[in-house]
This record gives C-alpha cells, sequence and structure tokens, in this order.
C-alpha cells in the first residue's frame, strides 16, 4: 500500500479510470457482436450499415487510451470487409431474383 499522498491518489485514479475503461471496452466488444449478429440474421442492409457507423465510431474513440490504434483499425477493418462479403452477396441474390421473374 502507498504511503505519500499522491500515489494514494493516483491509486484511486487508476481504480475509476479502470471501470471507466472496462465499460468502453465491453460496449465495444457489444456494438461489434450486435454488426455481426445482424449480418448472420441477414438484416436490412441499412440497419447493418448503421450498426457499421455506430461501430465504427466507437472503435475510433477507444483508440484514446482503451485500445492500441493498430488494433482499433483491425477491428475496423474487419468489420468493414464483412460488411462489403454481405453487401455484395444481397446485391447477387438481389439480381438472381430479377433475372428469375
Amino acid at each position: 500500500m502507498a504511503n505519500i499522498k499522491s500515489a494514494k491518489k493516483r491509486i484511486r485514479q487508476e481504480k475509476r479510470r479502470h471501470g471507466v475503461n472496462l465499460a468502453r471496452k465491453t460496449a465495444l466488444k457489444t456494438v461489434v457482436k450486435k454488426v455481426a449478429v445482424a449480418i448472420s440474421n441477414n438484416d436490412d442492409l441499412n440497419l447493418v450499415k448503421d450498426l457499421m457507423v455506430n461501430a465504427e465510431a466507437q472503435i475510433a474513440r477507444a483508440k484514446n487510451k482503451i485500445l492500441h490504434p493498430n488494433s482499433a483499425n483491425r477491428k475496423i477493418s474487419r468489420l468493414s470487409k464483412k460488411v462489403a462479403v454481405y453487401e455484395a452477396g444481397l446485391k447477387k441474390t438481389e439480381k438472381k431474383v430479377a433475372v428469375k421473374k
């Protein structure tokens, strides 16, 4: 246990920051999962894109002392690829349906 007053204050600050950062990381994971679930459920493309924009914004905010910047960029990149593949798959099925009619 710290004896110096400033060290005790540091411990209090770190405890508080840890709680805030943990909550932000959890929220980040939840947003990423929502995008993945929306894609797997074949939800509307606009909904998936809205979720993606929200996820990108949260991940970008997390670059500031919550995630390493490269890690945040990697998460955004992987999510973007999943959404792009999903969008391409929807466009292919729309073309097939249009041809059958």
